[in-house]
């Protein structure tokens, strides 16, 4: 229990010094949370949906529906993902290559803007 303890107050501290690298969490870990990164490897693809792994575990991620943006991404590659965990699958805000491309995907949590369909109105 001591240990618990410790690498949390450890993991606190770290995170006041190094917010992006506190932010940074292991898949097996999600829970409902905003703005969280995830970095592992491209398995399979089908649309703009693909699954994310590390030496944890692997996820689903979507990337919005491809009507409003296609992503390509390959299986095998390296992508660290800006997203949150939602109902079993992580919707990505942003999927950033190994050679530092970044792809936006939405802004951020709420509402994303393709909300509504393809026929929605637009503001």
């Amino acid at each position: 229990m001591k240990f618990i303890s410790t690498a949390a107050l450890l993991t606190l501290g770290l995170g006041a010094m190094f917010p992006a690298l506190a932010q940074t969490l292991p898949i097996e870990s999600l829970r409902q949370q905003e703005g969280i990164t995830l970095t592992g490897t491209v398995g399979s693809v089908v649309g703009n949906s693909f699954t994310l792994s590390d030496d944890t575990g692997e996820i689903i991620v979507g990337a919005g529906p491809r009507w409003y943006q296609e992503v390509t991404v390959i299986p095998g590659e390296q992508l660290t993902v800006v997203g949150e965990y939602d109902q079993g699958e992580f919707d990505a805000y942003r999927i950033t290559r190994a050679n530092g491309d970044v792809i936006v995907v939405r802004d951020g949590p709420g509402r994303p803007h393709w909300a509504g369909g393809p026929n929605r109105q637009q503001r």
